[in-house]
């Protein structure tokens, strides 16, 4: 597999080779306000490159050494709205002056790197949402569950474990893949093990809905999340965040970007401490349970060779310590009637270690934008003493998993090479590349049956069912997309991706009676499985004016395939393959800025069909999840967005989704017979989502820039099942969320509040009736300060 990397990346750099910029020009102008005034301080960034720059006190600023090619500017500078200005560059510019609105009054502009590059968000032909660094400080955003009501037609939810399952358009996570990618800085957050789902000062959010396997590959069927955070440059900025709150809940954050060299190294480093006694309260030992704390950073090193190539190390780790990692209650009248009660014998602490580890080479000509992002991603989890399996105060069954750091770590190595064309005043944009990955799963569990297992039916006790897995992962993908201006007005575009994955798995079974050595009951037992896909897109788009797009697409949705133990029967089959999961999207949208960036709207309709759904069981009381191809889900809905400034300092947004997501045909298995579930609807998949944001701010001490703000959230969600039969149903329910403080230039203060009223309401529930609530009303205080 590296020797393939290494042939790819040979071919790529040879192609950026022939490419190099002959000429260079000098970009220069100054930033004002709508009066003239000038602005000192404010940010100008080329987008697509490492080019930044400050305005000194005249409001100018200045680029050298430019090849010739057409640049997008952003603009942004403190109490004013984000504003991009196109350039073309033929020969020097000195002349150039950008405006800005103050905030209060004007959206601001939407950058987003969708498509690989940075772009307006006007421009996408398909559907997006994203979020600015400025509107996740305002939702009050701590982790991409909480995006949940923001973004249309998507849902989050955890069993108590952190480890978020993401649905868009009732596309969902069923299997342990993902169905909708992350990606954090351009590296792909391989699996639910490895990635960092806590946000930290971060530059913006973008959440794509409907298949993305073009150029975001494996497991991007739902949609990509795609996390920016800020990256260093030849400008200082620092920061300090303190909160704290009910349940004895504290989150400490702090930041730095700064210059070492300038223009030439730069350095950066975020980290984040948090933690919070526990919503629940174990009644076997009337002890708190699910108390947590996490420990995160972000670092990076970043260096510029010249003004070609420029080189970026980054370094993630996130630790984290759960006291009470599955906070279950068997039944949902139980845990509704009594919200954050559990009773649980075997109540051990989960440690739970990821590190994500990248290496960025760019390289940038009057042609060509070159992108490398080799990855190696490493989580190590396990609980330091048993944890309880059957949910109740009784000694039937327990799960073991601390065997030492031979098992249970999970390691990725991941590597994109990437070639963009840098943008000129052609009618043809294009991005390909190649993607590569190797995955290392060894894992080792026992069950244990204690002294009451003989109540749950089992025949024997005190023993142990011990399974030891080690699974290989292997992927090779090739991508290509390519939009074309066939008139002024139409735009077609066009991708396709190839994908292989070879996968292989040993499984070993043990039976082990207390005090007892282990014995084998399945010998150690290998298989492998490979697949391939192909996955199109196409679309065209027409342009109705320069803030305004309508487009259609068609695209073709893939979910890897891959290999199951089906538990320890020593008469079925040790292990069994499942095929990979497919979906054909159709969708229809519209995007519009109107009265002077003052009102932002979108529209999307999508249908959905997907095929050889992959549905999980859990096998009880093993505690092994297998999975099997059955059924066919066809999903339908709508999307609308809405943001705008209707008065000034007034800001109103309004997002709403509906899906109807439901299974034409599904047949599962349940104690040896065969089920038919046709007609049911999908898990994880609320009818609605919808949020109505509503936010006042005016400054009241015009010298010392001081001013007031005050925000209110209403969120719906509509009805949604969490088992596949739909006897688990959460009916719909309303939160209501509130913040109001002041501000200066530098600081802010300010009061939240999240859940007011306090609603209790099913956040997951496993298919045999294990719920865990959601977090009840909290509360708190944050005091910020920076320096920019």
């Amino acid at each position: 597999m590296k020797r393939v990397g290494f042939f790819i990346l040979s071919a790529f750099l040879l192609v950026a080779s022939i490419v190099q910029a002959q000429q260079s020009f000098t970009l220069s102008g100054r930033i004002t306000d709508i009066n003239n005034r000038t602005i000192a301080r404010a940010t100008v960034r080329l987008l697509n490159s490492d080019e930044i720059q400050s305005t000194d006190a005249s409001g100018q600023f200045e680029f050298r050494q430019l090849a010739p090619g057409n640049y997008l500017l952003e603009v942004t500078a403190i109490g004013y709205a984000i504003a991009t200005k196109e350039v073309q560059i033929k020969q020097a510019v000195t002349d150039l002056t950008i405006q800005l609105t103050e905030s209060v009054e004007q959206l601001d502009e939407v950058i987003v790197s969708a498509e690989k590059k940075e772009q307006r968000l006007t421009t996408i032909p398909y559907s997006i949402s994203s979020l600015s660094a400025k509107e996740i400080n305002q939702y009050r955003l701590w982790n991409t569950r909480e995006l949940t009501g923001i973004i249309p037609n998507y849902f989050a939810g955890h069993s108590g474990d952190e480890r978020n399952v993401v649905g868009i358009r009732g596309i969902t996570t069923t299997s342990y893949d993902p169905a909708v990618a992350v990606y954090v800085d351009g590296v792909n957050q391989f699996s639910l093990d490895t990635y960092i789902p806590q946000l930290n000062d971060v530059e913006r959010i973008e959440v794509l809905r409907g298949p993305q396997g073009t150029l975001y590959g494996r497991n991007a069927m739902g949609g990509v999340i795609n996390i920016i955070t800020k990256q260093p440059s030849n400008k200082t900025r620092a920061f300090v965040e303190l909160t704290n709150g009910n349940y004895d809940q504290f989150r400490y954050t702090a930041g730095v970007q700064t210059p070492v060299v300038k223009d030439r190294l730069y350095f950066g480093a975020t980290a984040l401490i948090q933690g919070r006694d526990g919503y629940y309260t174990n009644e076997f030992n009337n002890n708190s349970f699910d108390e947590q704390q996490t420990i995160s950073g972000n670092y990076f090193l970043k260096y510029r060779v010249n003004q070609h190539w420029s080189v970026t190390a980054n370094f993630k780790h996130q630790n984290n310590r759960n006291w009470g990692a599955f906070p279950l209650v068997n039944g949902v009248e139980t845990a509704l009637e009594e919200p954050y009660k559990l009773s649980q014998n075997a109540v051990g602490k989960m440690i739970d270690n990821t590190q994500n580890a990248s290496l960025a080479v760019q390289h940038r000509s009057d042609k060509l934008l070159f992108s490398s992002q080799t990855a190696f991603q490493k989580n190590y989890r396990y609980y330091n003493s048993p944890l309880d399996g059957d949910f109740s105060p009784l000694d039937a069954v327990s799960i073991i998993n601390d065997y030492g750091k031979a098992y249970n770590k999970v390691s990725v190595w991941t590597q994109e090479f990437r070639l963009t064309n840098t943008p000129a005043a052609s009618r043809l944009n294009w991005t390909a590349g190649a993607y590569l990955f190797s995955q290392q799963a060894p894992v080792k569990q026992a069950t244990y049956f204690g002294e009451d297992a003989g109540l749950i039916g089992v025949p024997m006790t005190n023993f142990s069912s011990i399974t030891t897995s080690k699974a290989s992962n292997r992927g090779l993908a090739f991508f290509g997309q390519l939009e074309y201006a066939i008139s002024e007005k139409w735009n077609v575009l066009a991708g396709l991706r190839y994908d292989y994955e070879s996968k292989k798995l040993n499984v070993l079974g043990e039976f082990q009676p207390e005090g007892a050595d282990p014995m084998v009951t399945r010998p150690d037992t290998s298989a492998k499985a490979g697949f391939s896909a192909v996955s199109p897109k196409v679309g065209i788009s027409y342009e109705v004016n320069e803030q305004g797009r309508l487009f259609a697409n068609f695209t073709r949705g893939f979910r890897t395939g891959g290999l199951t133990s089906l538990g320890s029967d020593p008469s079925q089959p040790p292990l069994f393959s499942y095929k990979p999961e497919y979906s054909s999207n159709l969708e229809l949208g519209f995007r519009q800025e109107l009265w002077n960036r003052k009102l932002r709207l979108g529209i999307t309709v999508f249908y959905t069909e997907l095929t050889d759904a992959q549905v999980p069981t859990l096998v009880l009381p093993d505690a092994i999840t297998i999975t099997r191809n059955t059924g066919k889900l066809v999903s339908r809905g709508l999307e609308f967005e809405l943001s705008s400034k209707p008065l000034k300092g007034l800001q109103v947004d309004y997002n709403f989704g509906t899906t109807r997501a439901k299974y034409s045909s599904l047949k599962v298995s349940s104690n040896g017979d065969e089920v038919d579930l046709s007609g049911r609807r999908q898990i994880f998949t609320p009818a609605v989502t919808s949020m109505l944001a509503v936010q006042y701010e005016r400054i009241v001490f015009p010298k010392a820039h001081m001013g007031i703000r005050v925000r209110g959230e209403w969120t719906y969600l509509g009805e949604q099942y969490f088992n596949l039969s739909n006897s688990i149903r959460q009916s719909p329910y309303q939160l209501l969320n509130a913040r109001a403080g002041i501000y200066t230039r530098r600081s802010e203060f300010y009061f939240w509040s999240r859940n007011i009223t306090d609603q209790q309401y099913i956040s997951y529930a496993y298919d045999f009736g294990a719920v865990h609530i959601a977090p009840p009303a909290t509360y708190g205080l944050t005091y910020r300060y920076s320096i920019n």
